[in-house]
């Protein structure tokens, strides 16, 4: 009878296992925490900028802050090896005008 392991990279550390090993969980588990709290913020500001009305006053400053969470979002995919952004672009509904502030329209 044959048992399946989850790769060495998911299974939970052991006794056994070296320092190093423990803190490499931990480190990754905290990439993985800190790239799900920059998703939820940069959604979050993204949305109240679609539903900020083009003539409101209130517009460029939430355009500041949708692409100061989107260029921290963007940067936190690459330190987690994620170089794509196209389909997060397309999930989020990132307006191009979010992107032009980016560099990347």
């Amino acid at each position: 009878m044959s048992t399946l392991r989850p790769p060495g990279f998911l299974a939970a550390p052991t006794a056994g296992e070296s320092g190093l090993s423990v803190l490499e969980h931990e480190m990754l588990a905290e990439k993985a925490a800190s790239l799900g709290r920059a998703g939820d913020k940069a959604a979050r500001d993204v949305a109240r900028l679609r539903s900020c009305p083009p003539d409101s006053p209130e517009r460029p400053a939430l355009l500041k802050q949708a692409a100061a969470s989107v260029h921290g979002f963007f940067i936190q995919r690459e330190l987690c090896g994620l170089r794509r952004h196209a389909d997060i672009i397309r999930e989020l509904g990132i307006p191009p005008e979010v992107l032009a502030r980016l560099g990347a329209a």
